[in-house]
């Protein structure tokens, strides 16, 4: 399925956070925090600003980002859990 945002909206899907720390303990699944770092898999094509012109965004497909623990709505897509979130929800671009 092929999904395309809407406006500055962007679809992002997290990455996974590792299951062990530095001493070696395992951490259950319902232990963990959602983690705040994920790639950007679709952008939308912008917003538009009062003059009626389209504002592209920043972001790009394959950008890793920061973003917010509760940012975005869920999503599952072909079974994958995905987040639809707007552009101005991202903290910031890991380079």
């Amino acid at each position: 399925m092929t999904v395309r945002p809407l406006a500055d909206r962007i679809l992002v899907k997290r990455e996974e956070a590792s299951e062990t720390v530095r001493g070696g303990i395992i951490i259950p699944d319902t232990a963990k925090e959602k983690p705040q770092e994920g790639v950007v898999i679709a952008v939308g094509p912008g917003r538009i600003d009062d003059q009626g012109k389209r504002v592209a965004l920043e972001l790009k497909k394959g950008d890793r980002i920061l973003m917010g623990k509760y940012a975005g709505t869920e999503v599952k897509i072909d079974g994958e859990e995905h987040i639809i979130m707007r552009e101005d929800d991202v903290l910031a671009v890991i380079e």
